[in-house]
């Protein structure tokens, strides 16, 4: 009897297991099938979601916002700083983000001396100083009682008090400096050398005064660059005055980050450089100047005419070169006083998370800097106001109950205008993670740089997403009513390439998608509301970095219903929704093949001009056009299998979205590029020779560059081959990872 109850239980707790797992395995079925089912509404659903987050976005939020954070001056590393990122982060959580933190970092920053003033002499023979420069830029009306005002500086120039003859060297590009020195004749060793703002990055021009040998480098805003004509001077107009000054810094970091912990993350535990080891600091002293002093400075230049009227600015002066003076001036010489010092501070990133519901995993980043050199009414805080509104608008959303497929990271950093440094710093610290599960990165710096149409820089995986989501934002510009943003931007600014289409541009830098981007091989974009291209011939805007960008500056002339500025929000939203929340992630991979073709070809073309070192070098581009070819063809094939995935595999969705998410990353090299190793991007880089535009295929191009001048053909032309074989290959290999998974 005790024998068969016993065998009886043993049969029970058998058959128990079996019917348990039965049991999981038909609630795991039911579960993933509602996961996955398209049932007829999923769509619409997904629909109806978007348009109500879009909807829920408000001009007159991004307004408050904008008016809020730009009434104290918030530079990196200053206590006023630290409290908007309290102020950020408290509305965060305020707004339902699932968290918000503040992450910081002891990072190298710059600040003039307070009982030194920086300035520029000209001196007479005894050395007396007979004209100095000005000492700060009249505040604008309403600010006079503002304190914490730095005066103009540029941040990371070396301190000295160079006294040398004069030299005007244009925009101080590489092109002005081959054009004095090559053509004529004239040496820039040991001179102070005076260049206008404008045409490349700041830190460019720094860099070539330094190869020439200059030891000095004033920069000033000449009204040929920003004025536009028949616009008042600020506060009647949105012109810069004559006795405003842009700020910025003067780094050659190539993507290093914090110069003193170049690759890795500015932590307590990290080992640094010397202070005067750090990366891509300069060696001699710079400062920036406005109009009205840079008048003086350049009345009695002596030396030949301006070569042509592209040397020529708006100044009621010659553009003569120099060096030195002429006249009764002739024995002057100009004096720099550059006291300013870098200093190890400590900066703070607002990281936010909205975790997601089935891929958390998986991640989109939005994120856009804070700090700012004054006030900083358009740069960066247009982009801050939208991001904000962008942030309120999803939270509200999750605290209706939904949550997006993949998590969203939104992401206030620090110490942009240092360098990229808050965003430079969060990456490398993250990067292992980052490699792994980011799908892309959205930028959201200034939302406007100008107020007639759309600009989008961006990887071409993004082109269909970005032309789809124009299509259905209604245009925020005067006679376009009930059209959208895509037709608008088409008739404006057309493609080059195919007027078909409109415009995206190459991501080069100058904003914090540089290490996302360039160095860890994330997609990538960025979209903003710019000028006239063809016909502002001014740069930037008139007054960026400067004392004059404030709230007012915005309400008054750029945006008064700041509806351009919520159509940026809507776009950069979009894009991160679409991004987060789609099954199948919005890249196209085939845009890429076709970028890529004419990448090629224009590189080719370049190469074409040298034929006979082509022949007697034997530079081949064939295995470039091939991998090309092969890229292009992989490409069509993946989409037409994903076309046919089974959207209820959840696996299968995976394994391709993967292939997606990773293609970007394909187009790296861990070795990065030559004497820019954090830039590992094979296909894009910053150009070296102006930090601000995009490059494509920058090794081939820069091993090219200017070659007919090398001393050593064959060594230089063996360098192109070397180049040609890494993009060749590194194309190819992209093209591998789209083909089926074995």
């Amino acid at each position: 009897m005790a024998g068969s109850r016993s065998k009886a239980s043993l049969r029970v707790w058998l058959v128990c297991p079996a019917l348990l797992g039965c049991l999981l395995l038909g609630f795991l079925t039911g579960w993933f099938t509602k996961l996955t089912e398209k049932n007829p509404n999923s769509s619409d659903v997904h629909q109806n979601v978007r348009q109500k987050l879009v909807a829920e976005m408000k001009a007159e939020n991004i307004k408050k916002f904008l008016r809020s954070f730009t009434k104290l001056p918030h530079l990196a590393g200053t206590e006023q700083n630290l409290l908007l990122a309290k102020k950020i982060q408290g509305q965060w959580k305020e707004f339902g983000l699932d968290s918000a933190e503040l992450v910081n970092y002891d990072v190298l920053l710059s600040y003039p001396n307070e009982e030194r003033p920086n300035y520029i002499s000209l001196i007479d023979e005894q050395g007396n100083e007979v004209f100095n420069t000005s000492l700060f830029e009249p505040p604008p009306q309403g600010y006079e009682n503002v304190t914490d005002i730095l005066p103009p500086y540029n941040a990371f120039s070396a301190q000295g008090v160079p006294e040398a003859d004069l030299v005007y060297v244009n925009y101080g590009r590489t092109e002005d400096f081959f054009k004095l020195e090559r053509e004529m004749g004239i040496n820039c060793t040991g001179k102070i050398v005076i260049a206008r703002y404008g045409k490349i990055f700041r830190g460019n021009k720094v860099k070539n005064a330094i190869l020439a040998g200059a030891q000095g480098i004033i920069l000033y805003s000449d009204p040929g660059d920003y004025c536009a004509p028949g616009v008042d001077p600020y506060p009647n107009g949105w012109n810069l005055p004559g006795g405003g000054v842009q700020r910025g810094n003067v780094l050659n970091l190539n993507g290093a980050g914090d110069p003193l912990t170049p690759g890795y993350p500015a932590k307590e535990y990290t080992f640094r450089y010397e202070v005067n080891e750090g990366v891509g600091i300069p060696k001699i002293p710079v400062h920036p100047i406005g109009y009205h002093d840079a008048e003086v400075l350049l009345r009695a230049m002596g030396g030949p005419a301006a070569p042509d009227s592209s040397w020529k600015g708006s100044l009621n002066v010659p553009y003569n070169t120099g060096p030195g003076f002429t006249g009764n001036s002739s024995a002057r010489k100009v004096r720099m006083h550059v006291h300013t010092s870098n200093k190890i501070t400590r900066i703070y990133n607002v990281i936010g998370i909205l975790r997601g519901a089935l891929e958390p995993d998986r991640y989109i980043i939005l994120g856009g800097h804070r700090d700012s050199w004054v006030f900083g009414g358009i740069d960066p805080t247009t982009g801050a106001a939208a991001l904000q509104e962008i942030v309120r608008s999803f939270g509200k959303m999750k605290m209706e109950g939904w949550r997006p497929r993949r998590t969203i990271i939104f992401a206030s950093w620090d110490a942009e205008e240092f360098g990229l440094l808050g965003s430079t710093e969060w990456a490398e610290e993250n990067a292992k993670v980052l490699q792994e599960r980011a799908v892309a990165y959205v930028n959201a710096d200034s939302s406007i740089e100008g107020n007639y149409t759309l600009r989008v820089d961006c990887t071409p995986l993004l082109y269909k997403l970005v032309y789809n989501l124009t299509k259905e934002i209604l245009s925020p510009d005067e006679g376009y009513e009930n059209k959208s943003l895509y037709e608008s931007w088409l008739e404006k600014d057309p493609s080059s390439e195919n007027n078909n289409f409109p415009r995206i541009n190459k991501l080069g830098s100058g904003s914090d998608f540089e290490a996302y981007f360039q160095r860890l091989g994330i997609a990538s974009g960025r979209a903003r509301y710019t000028k006239n291209r063809k016909a502002d011939k001014f740069s930037n805007y008139p007054v960026y970095h400067t004392v004059y960008e404030t709230f007012e500056l915005v309400e008054k002339f750029y945006d008064p219903t700041f509806k351009k500025q919520l159509t940026i929000a809507q776009l950069r939203g979009k894009l991160v929704y679409e991004l987060a929340d789609s099954q199948v992630i919005p890249f196209d991979s085939r845009d890429y093949g076709e970028a890529l073709k004419g990448y090629s070809n224009r590189i080719c073309k370049l190469a074409k001009k040298h034929e006979e070192q082509l022949k007697l070098y034997k530079v081949l581009f064939d295995p470039l056009i091939s991998a090309v070819v092969n890229f292009s063809k992989a490409a069509s094939e993946f989409h037409r299998r994903l076309e046919q995935v089974d959207k209820k595999d959840l696996i299968a969705v995976r394994i391709m979205n993967d292939q997606l998410m990773l293609v970007e990353r394909a187009f790296t090299d861990p070795l990065g590029l030559p004497g820019r190793k954090f830039y590992r991007h094979v296909i894009f880089a910053p150009s070296s020779h102006n930090k601000y535009a995009g490059e494509s295929f920058p090794g081939i191009y820069d091993a090219m560059f200017d070659i007919e001048s090398k001393a050593d053909q064959r060594e230089a032309w063996e360098e192109v081959k070397r180049q040609i074989s890494i993009a060749a290959f590194t194309v190819q290999a992209a093209a591998d990872t789209l083909k089926e998974v074995a």
